[in-house]
């Protein structure tokens, strides 16, 4: 096929020339503009994927000195309530004697010794020091009224006290801890162990970490840096700052807010804080940006902050900001450069390709199309083919599915009836051969009371087999349960396996209404405690604990062994039908798998757990009938 070569004549010289004009006066200040940009974004993608960086290593070090802090909090907590086994003590508050005070006071302080507290005294219930460590310091706490401090004001009130303030009589701070001292179910007096946390803010400084802690008034008590110590990273009314000083809580200190210049909110928790290089928290000569990061402190309502420097990264980023602005204009140069030289050669073989190239673009597209038709052609009828023979793989599927369908159906219901009547039928075997031997004996109270069992138990097999054809219907019958009821009847019907063995049966768990029927219940606490028992056959001393929990509207029942365990192929097939770990005829695999749909049948769960010191732990969880559960029995 053949082109006109009049369509491919070059155009007028002064078209040619108005687009290179534009080109030479736009394209510099693209360029400029471009690596300006790439610039900025180089550097805000540095500073960002920076902060992260510094954030989750933050995070760690946050996790770290917090509880560092909240163990250097905790290991004094036993000391105050320590004093209540102290006779001396109880006898002081009720006479206080020079002679009793002389002995609190030398016991207050050898104890003080040996705890390295910084002072430990007691208070009668009018806040009056009685006794105390430094009852040889000038400065003694012997004989001050202290009921103004809110620790004693909780203490005497039976709640725990603890407070952080400086002394009224030494202005020293520390961190108090009270308890109150009772006998006889009245409160007699209150301990208080004074604790000095300086140590903190020394470590803090040694390993050079900007850190502070606030308390619940969002005043800064503990701090790397002097500076911060006693500020406020809160706004404060008046009404508060007076309230604060009545309290004498932090002396007479004025309590100034530590104001950022500018703070940025990152995620929970995180923030970006500016502050300016005149404030009284830096000397430096320019702002300081700092990543602060703040977590609760268990226990108490204070708050562990921790500040990263942020002015190493920021330097980093711009680096990398003007890097990447710089290798821009560099490859823009080239690329400006290789595109004049490729203009001036296209152009010279632009004239002498262009009918050859037009006349062979237009018998490949002949071609292509014809190609493509074909193609389609076979791809359409390959697709009817397919789609005849998925059709036909269909149809015998269903087939197939639905006779298999109906053989499960028969399998699980007769090998479902068998499982659940195999137990109740032990347990009457075991009744009518004790019923016997005590007739023998004319024992005829005991006879009686078998035979009733016995009774109980053939209308229990009535119910099982009434209760699987509910479970087959899988209706909406849920019912209500008693969980006592259904353990002591589990346990009655495994009564003659208990017996056989010395176990340690702890029960801890309330006696709640749950929502499902009573006979579905008995039969999963039977399968789940037999389990425990046959895991335990070879243990020495075997141990179950039956554990309860309330948890967001369910009671969770956790059903524990201390036997061989589980293996880890196990696992995997546990909840499966006619699966069992259990040799010969022992088990039929079914009775994990009846449970579990026992249970979800309700809404409830079937779960295992597989603790690190031994056994199995089946956890059962149910609707709860009330919120409130009972007392635990």
């Amino acid at each position: 096929m053949k082109c006109d070569p009049t369509l491919y004549r070059a155009a007028p010289p002064s078209l040619a020339v108005k687009p290179r004009l534009i080109r030479h006066l736009f394209l510099p200040p693209l360029v400029i503009a471009l690596m300006i940009g790439l610039g900025f974004a180089g550097f805000w993608i540095s500073e960002h994927y920076g902060i992260r960086s510094l954030s989750e290593n933050g995070q760690r070090q946050l996790e770290l000195h917090a509880r560092a802090v909240e163990s250097e909090i905790s290991k004094y907590t036993y000391l105050p309530s320590l004093l209540e086994l102290e006779s001396s003590v109880s006898k002081l508050l009720a006479d206080p004697s020079p002679e009793y005070r002389q002995t609190v006071n030398e016991y207050l302080e050898g104890l003080n010794r040996r705890s390295r507290s910084r002072a430990i005294y007691v208070m009668d219930t009018t806040g009056r020091v009685m006794a105390t460590s430094n009852w040889r310091d000038v400065d003694s706490y012997l004989g001050e009224d202290l009921s103004f401090r809110a620790y004693f004001q909780n203490a005497v009130r039976g709640q725990p006290g603890r407070f952080y303030g400086i002394g009224s009589t030494n202005g020293e701070p520390g961190y108090y801890l009270a308890h109150g001292l009772e006998e006889h179910g009245k409160i007699i007096g209150v301990a208080v162990v004074k604790v000095r946390l300086e140590a903190l803010e020394e470590r803090w400084q040694r390993a050079r970490l900007e850190a502070f802690v606030s308390d619940e008034n969002g005043i800064i008590i503990l701090s790397s840096d002097p500076a911060r110590r006693l500020k406020s990273v809160v706004p404060l009314s008046d009404e508060t700052k007076e309230k604060l000083a009545r309290s004498l809580q932090y002396y007479w200190f004025p309590l100034n807010e530590l104001q950022p210049l500018a703070r940025e909110k990152l995620a929970e928790g995180e923030e970006k804080l500016t502050f300016p290089a005149n404030s009284e928290v830096e000397s430096d000569q320019e702002d300081i940006s700092y990543l602060s990061q703040t977590r609760p402190l268990s226990d108490t309502p204070w708050n562990f902050t921790l500040l990263t420097p942020l002015q190493d990264l920021r330097r980093e980023a711009i680096n990398q900001g003007i890097l990447v602005a710089v290798a821009f204009a560099l490859v823009a140069f080239l690329l400006i450069a290789w595109n004049e030289r490729r203009k001036v050669i296209a152009t010279r073989l632009a004239a002498r390709e262009a009918l050859q190239q037009a006349n062979n673009q237009l018998e490949r597209r002949i071609t292509e199309r014809t190609t493509d038709l074909r193609a389609s052609n076979e791809r359409l009828k390959g697709q009817i083919r397919e789609r005849r023979h998925a059709e036909e793989t269909l149809r015998r599927a269903q087939d197939e599915l639905v006779q298999a369908g109906k053989l499960a159906a028969i399998g699980q219901m007769s090998t479902s009836i068998a499982h659940e009547l195999n137990q109740p039928l032990a347990a009457l075997r075991t009744l009518s051969g004790n019923t016997v031997r005590f007739l023998e004996r004319g024992q005829l109270d005991v006879a009686s009371t078998n035979l009733k069992t016995i009774n109980e138990l053939i209308d229990r097999m009535g119910r099982i087999t009434a209760s699987l054809r509910s479970f087959a219907r899988r209706g909406d019958d849920k019912g209500q349960a008693c969980l006592g009821k259904a353990v002591d009847a589990a346990l009655q019907l495994l009564g003659g396996r208990v017996e056989s063995v010395p176990l340690q049966l702890h029960r801890e768990f309330a006696d709640v209404q749950v929502q499902i029927d009573q006979t579905r219940l008995e039969q999963i606490l039977v399968n789940l405690i037999g389990n425990a028992l046959d895991a335990m056959q070879a243990q020495p001393l075997p141990e179950l604990w039956l554990e309860g929990e309330a948890f967001d509207g369910k009671y969770r029942l956790r059903v524990r062994d201390n036997g061989h365990g589980i293996d880890a192929e196990a696992r995997k097939h546990l909840f499966e039908p006619f699966f069992t770990t259990k040799p010969g005829e022992q088990g039929l695999g079914l009775g994990l798998t009846l449970s579990a749909s026992l249970a979800a049948a309700t809404g409830g769960h079937l779960g295992v757990e597989h603790p690190a010191s031994g056994g199995t732990t089946f956890v059962l969880s149910l609707p709860l009938v009330s919120p409130t559960p009972a007392e635990p029995i």
